[in-house]
């Protein structure tokens, strides 16, 4: 059976490296079809992997008139299939297919760049049960070059005063193009319109579930497997946990699990993850407390780097130990997710521009010599965490917060000892729990403390103190690359501060961080 019909049908996303072809992907599959993204240079060897029903093409930060620029391969334009070129897309097909691109300062109008108004002047599929003739509706524009001759075969549907070829289609060939960026959220009506493209020009069901995607998965892992065995690094986080139970699902005993404590985890959490997989899946679980090791290790570092680099080593260093005294091993289960891999591939198939490398991507030291295996490499955080609902992972620990590999080594600037450990776990505990009581962990994407490397003169009592202080951070995402702080009422987090001060001994005063991302990161290190 091909992937396209095991997924009820997909769609391939052609990269021309713009900054928000991930969101392309996130409307097609809240669509309810499946989708992968291909970069330009390697979209025909994706056409044959994904055997799609229909082409999207992305935007770009490249210019379609520059020398040397992308373009797509002509076997899509020859394929047959309904096509949607946005931004970029809709200019690099224009040129393929005759037509004329030129950029902005030559046309004397310059850019289009953010919130702008189209009028519909005639209807198409595209707009089908969403837009008529006549109405104006709001969209985002990010271009500097402007389609102005289109191809043979095309009409122009929607203009915009920067933009008279807003929207184009060639009904006859089913294909469209959008000046403007349908994916963002700045264009309302945008996931409807590539709705109507896959489902209504495509001609897909939108019935593509996790639940589809979990058996097929298992068949994938079982055909890739075979009787081979399969160790698999747990961190206590979603991304591994819902990696292992799908793979214990497929194979069974033939995979082991090894779950390093670094002593680094949140309050409660190396037992939590223990009793899960040894308790409720009974899947065969080494725990190694390895917590001297790394404190030990980190005594004196003080660096954020240096701390992560010590961590990611030892790690593995421990990690390789005990998959030689399992023995035997043939494969490395890993839960890398679709950022991950889409990040860590350029979009021209070379490796100078690749956006930034991630350690769990190829990151296997090769001496192992074992093949990885990578059941959520397709998948973005909030389906991960649906698959895991599809798999009966207590809801509590699939809407768990991300929490970071080095743990709270990288939650407390300065030195990190087990003194600091303890009394950043007690404050970040009452913290959680006072947002869980309030009803609002579920509304933020990450909420933890942090224990600075300051300390304060108080008074508590009659007596002086001289302690530390505590940071407190909240935030809300989609996906994590942007953020804004979570606003919390100031009474929530008096109450919050009282407690901490209160009951944790060695902190003496609370702050607040209100900086979103960018300028800061999420974590403070």
């Amino acid at each position: 059976m091909e992937l396209a019909d095991e997924l009820g049908g997909t769609i391939l996303i052609v990269d021309f490296g713009s900054q928000v072809t991930q969101l392309i992907a996130r409307r097609v599959r809240e669509a309810g079809v499946y989708c992968e993204i291909a970069p330009f240079s390697m979209a025909e060897e994706a056409f044959a992997k994904l055997s799609p029903s229909g082409i999207i093409l992305s935007g770009s930060p490249a210019s379609v008139p520059a020398e040397g620029s992308p373009r797509a391969p002509q076997m899509l334009f020859d394929s047959g299939l309904p096509i949607l070129g946005i931004c970029y897309g809709q200019q690099v097909m224009t040129k393929q297919l005759g037509g004329e691109v030129r950029p902005g300062h030559e046309t004397g109008e310059g850019g289009e760049f953010g919130r702008a108004f189209l009028t519909v002047t005639e209807d198409c599929a595209l707009f089908d049960g969403l837009w008529k003739v006549g109405e104006r509706h709001q969209v985002w524009m990010s271009h500097g070059d402007k389609v102005t001759d289109f191809a043979p075969g095309f009409r122009i549907v929607a203009k915009s005063d920067g933009a008279p070829f807003a929207v184009i289609a060639n009904e006859e060939k089913k294909y469209y193009g959008t000046q403007f960026h349908p994916e963002v959220v700045h264009t309302p009506d945008g996931g409807r319109l590539i709705a109507n493209f896959v489902r209504h020009v495509c001609g897909l069901s939108g019935d593509w579930t996790m639940a589809a995607y979990r058996d097929a998965q298992i068949r994938a892992i079982r055909e890739q497997v075979g009787d081979g065995k399969v160790i698999c690094g747990l961190s206590g986080g979603v991304d591994s946990a819902v990696a292992a139970v799908l793979i214990h699902e497929a194979i069974g005993d033939q995979l082991t699990c090894v779950f390093v404590d670094h002593g680094l985890m949140r309050a409660n959490e190396a037992a939590e993850v223990v009793s899960l997989f040894r308790g409720h899946y009974n899947i065969p679980l080494v725990h190694v407390d390895a917590e001297e090791m790394f404190l030990s290790g980190l005594e004196g570092v003080t660096d954020p780097e240096a701390k992560r680099k010590f961590i990611g080593k030892t790690f593995i260093d421990v990690f390789e130990a005990e998959a030689a005294k399992i023995g035997g091993a043939d494969f490395l289960a890993q839960g890398t997710l679709y950022p991950d891999v889409i990040e860590s591939v350029s979009f021209t198939g070379g490796p100078s521009v690749t956006i930034k490398s991630h350690h769990n991507v190829g990151g296997l030291p090769e001496r192992m010599n074992m093949q990885l295996v990578e059941p959520l490499r397709e998948l973005f955080k909030d389906e991960v965490r649906d698959l895991g609902r599809e798999l009966g992972l207590p809801d509590a620990f699939v809407q768990r917060h991300p929490f970071p590999g080095p743990g709270l080594a990288i939650r407390i600037p300065g030195e990190v000892t087990k003194e600091r450990c303890d009394i950043l776990r007690k404050a970040d505990a009452i913290y959680l729990e006072e947002i869980r009581n309030a009803g609002l962990y579920d509304a933020i994407w990450q909420a933890f403390a942090v224990l600075l490397p300051v300390r304060t003169v108080g008074v508590m009592g009659d007596a002086r103190t001289y302690d530390s202080v505590c940071g407190l951070r909240a935030v809300t995402s989609v996906d994590g690359m942007t953020a804004d702080v979570y606003p919390f009422e100031s009474a929530f987090l008096q109450n919050v501060a009282t407690r901490i001060i209160n009951e944790v001994q060695g902190i003496n005063r609370v702050v607040y961080d209100y900086t979103s991302k960018p300028p800061g990161t999420i974590e403070w290190e």
